[in-house]
């Protein structure tokens, strides 16, 4: 199947590592241009560096960018478009927020989640909408949770802002079908990155158990059997934001190997 991304303008957030890199080099080796985008800039350089290695694609730029800074966003989104000529595609991705139950967290943390999770997603759109508008639609991806079909315990703060997140999505694609512009939610289950690693040691610290031990059991409620790679998050991602969808928008989908078993 042709997804027609050849030399389409994709930027990818949070790309230097986990589910964004394995994201961006997907749309690179569809011929894509790349442009990838967080804080730390020499894991950037080498993102950038092992995908051009990887798919021969050398269309890949790069730009530090703070999500909790507006005026970070905004010189993105502008270095991009006019870099690549507009913007046909935007994949909105950050860091998670802090585990924690709600007796754990403070005001300044709730804050800090909302511009990191939510705001800063919001205020990216934003600043596309007006370069995909001008040509003639795009696609947008946001990267969520699997709690936005099913809380996880421990993670109040990614639970309140991811299902945020959903509300978001289902509310834009109402408005900007109109613009030929799609918007859907993706949400991983247990997918083999450094966060997913994270949150691993600290609850089998909490529960004075070897993080082996804890994934085995994870394991055994995932139907299929393991913790998925990024490269299968990433396949979806960028189906959705191909010429290959025409039809769905709106939608909040989950990418967990059957593990949760909310309808």
């Amino acid at each position: 199947m042709d997804l027609g991304l050849q030399d389409k303008s994709v930027l990818v957030l949070a790309s230097s590592k986990g589910l964004g890199k394995a994201t961006a080099a997907q749309f690179a080796k569809e011929g894509a241009r790349v442009y990838l985008a967080s804080r730390d800039e020499k894991a950037l350089r080498q993102a950038a560096d092992e995908m051009k290695a990887e798919t021969g694609n050398q269309q890949i730029l790069y730009k530090r960018c703070d999500m909790t800074d507006y005026d970070s966003i905004k010189q993105l989104v502008a270095d991009v478009a006019h870099a690549n000529s507009g913007i046909d595609v935007l994949v909105n991705n950050t860091g998670g927020p802090p585990a924690g139950t709600f007796d754990d967290v403070d005001d300044q943390a709730w804050q800090y989640a909302f511009e990191l999770n939510l705001l800063s997603f919001t205020r990216v759109i934003r600043e596309v909408l007006p370069h995909m508008r001008n040509g003639g639609g795009g696609h947008i991806i946001n990267f969520a949770s699997s709690s936005i079909k099913q809380p996880i315990d421990n993670l109040i703060l990614s639970n309140t802002f991811r299902a945020g997140i959903t509300g978001l999505s289902k509310s834009l694609s109402q408005e900007l079908a109109g613009d030929n512009i799609f918007i859907n939610t993706i949400g991983p289950g247990r997918i083999s990155t450094d966060r997913v690693q994270s949150l691993d040691r600290i609850k089998a610290d909490a529960l004075d158990m070897e993080v082996e031990d804890l994934q085995a059991s994870n394991e055994k409620q995932i139907p299929i059997g393991r913790y998925g790679e990024p490269e299968e998050f990433a396949k979806l991602a960028v189906f959705l934001c191909s010429e290959a969808n025409t039809y769905i928008t709106g939608q909040s989908l989950l990418v967990d190997g059957g593990m949760v078993k909310a309808l």
